[in-house]
């Protein structure tokens, strides 16, 4: 028996407003831009349209076109709203320190936001430099006071940035699409799949099994950090003893 309209309201959750209670909303581009997060979130970037999001929002879509100009401009606002939340101390005393909080910081909100994570890494750059948004620029701006305060020359600063975020997307890309193919198996070559490769040919692959098997995205990502911080430190203070 088809569900009754009465029926299909009573069972929202409570903190979903109803079709009739977004349309009374008003409209606008932070109400739009967090519909569409919402929809990406849940659906991936593939499930994201522009019909898609008027739904969400209750409205036709011409009224969405009016704060948002097109798809592209959606999912640069769904970055930008991730990026508003991450933050950098550029007055932290210790910048090795700050730069591992900033680091655990934008690994919970990739695995808040797991889906949205590809717009994190294409869609700045899909954007120059100065037309991207001040959430998207914030980090970068506060990362090179923090390091300039530091002693670091300014093309140092930049060069660490760089390094710091290819490290994090690499990282949390990593993280995100680890893949276990038999996940009721107990043995490392088994659950990974790893038996398919020859032994002869794939000997260490094959011999830390155990190691791949135990992956733990918290720890990968202190170890790395470790390397790269440690190994930018001495790199970018060579020259200068007294640099931090």
């Amino acid at each position: 028996m088809a569900e009754s309209p009465i029926d299909s309201e009573s069972t929202r959750p409570a903190t979903e407003p109803s079709a009739a209670g977004r349309r009374r909303s008003p409209v606008t581009r932070e109400a739009v831009l967090q519909a569409a997060l919402e929809i990406v979130d849940r659906d991936g970037v593939e499930g994201m349209s522009m019909r898609r999001l008027a739904d969400a929002v209750g409205r036709d879509p011409m009224v969405i076109y009016r704060h948002v100009s097109n798809k592209a401009a959606v999912l640069d606002g769904v970055a930008e709203i991730v990026f508003a939340q991450l933050s950098v101390d550029a007055g932290a005393p210790d910048w090795t320190s700050q730069l591992r909080v900033v680091a655990r910081d934008f690994r919970r909100l990739a695995l808040t936001y797991p889906k949205v994570v590809p717009l994190l890494v294409t869609r700045p750059l899909a954007t120059p430099l100065g037309l991207r948004s001040r959430a998207v620029l914030r980090p970068l701006e506060d990362m090179l006071a923090l390091l300039t305060r530091a002693g670091f020359s300014g093309a140092d600063a930049l060069h660490v940035y760089r390094a710091f975020f290819g490290f994090l997307f690499g990282h949390i890309l990593n993280e995100l699409q680890e893949i276990v193919e038999n996940p009721e198996e107990t043995d490392g070559v088994l659950r990974l799949g790893l038996y398919r490769l020859p032994i002869s040919e794939f000997p260490l692959l094959r011999e830390l099994a155990p190691v791949l098997d135990a992956y733990d995205g918290t720890a990968e990502l202190e170890r790395g950090l470790d390397i790269l911080l440690t190994g930018l430190a001495a790199n970018l203070s060579s020259d200068d003893p007294g640099r931090r």
